[in-house]
């Protein structure tokens, strides 16, 4: 199998200096290299697991707002961090069915790295994690009826109430798989929402803690995973021009390349 090449005009840095979370840092341009977190010990090589985020904003005034919650110490991936809710897929998250479907552009933009099935899957893994993580549901009701079928307590509360997930409101915003060398690795989807489409009540969970919603100017306050930093950059982008939800667009990808940690587009 041929070696993946580095894009031309890739800069690459000699040291990682980790993620500067200054107002005067500069926007990362496709190929480009991107900071990366230090880590104290080197794990043996994982293949990247199927993840998916999703980062609900809404509006106060003129002031935009992200949801975050903190992550246990006790976690070995990420402990101690401020992280949007997600985590990786089940294999039930393929199965389950769906009050709405995916936008096509969406769907489009998952299908240049995973199979029609993984991309359904991938979406409803996000509402899933945030469902079981912070309460809340992106969801609308299904036309008829909940379904018979269970599929496992992760749903109970959400589809026994004649929910089912909204994967339309879902806009997917970036991808990003974790560098070699780390305790957990995930090729991670980072979907967007609006939080009025969203319902419920938010509760802690043994994932997430602390779950508050934080202006985005001052999200980069908090302690960080460089790659929260890296996406709240992209929401700040988009909440300030809002793409065209009818054309298609590409989105960031953060990846690695012959030991280059690098910001591409796809």
């Amino acid at each position: 199998m041929s070696k993946r090449r580095i894009p031309a005009g890739a800069v690459v840095r000699g040291t990682d200096k980790g993620y500067d979370h200054s107002p005067s840092t500069p926007v990362l341009k496709a190929g480009s290299e991107r900071p990366v977190e230090k880590v104290d010990q080197k794990y043996p090589y994982l293949r990247p697991r199927d993840a998916a985020t999703l980062i609900l904003v809404r509006q106060r005034g003129k002031i935009p707002e992200v949801l975050l919650g903190c992550r246990d110490a006790k976690h070995a991936f990420m402990p101690n961090r401020y992280v949007f809710p997600g985590g990786r897929v089940d294999p039930a998250d393929a199965r389950v069915p769906v009050a709405t479907p995916l936008d096509r552009f969406v769907d489009e933009r998952l299908r240049k790295a995973a199979t029609a099935q993984r991309a359904r899957a991938l979406a409803v893994a996000a509402v899933r994690e945030t469902f079981e993580e912070t309460g809340l549901m992106l969801a609308k009701p299904f036309k008829g009826g909940a379904p018979e079928e269970d599929f496992g307590e992760h749903w109970h509360g959400f589809l026994d109430k004649g929910m089912g997930p909204a994967l339309d409101c879902l806009d997917l915003i970036a991808r990003a798989v974790t560098p070699p060398g780390r305790p957990r690795r995930f090729n991670a989807r980072f979907f967007m929402a609006r939080a009025e489409d969203a319902t419920g009540d938010i509760r802690h969970s043994s994932e997430l803690g602390d779950i508050r919603w934080v202006k985005l100017d001052e999200a980069r306050e908090l302690p960080l995973p460089t790659i929260t930093g890296l996406i709240l950059g992209e929401i700040g982008r988009l909440v300030k021009e809002p793409p065209n939800r009818k054309r298609q667009r590409k989105i960031p990808l953060f990846t690695t390349v012959h030991r280059k940690h690098l910001m591409l587009e796809e």
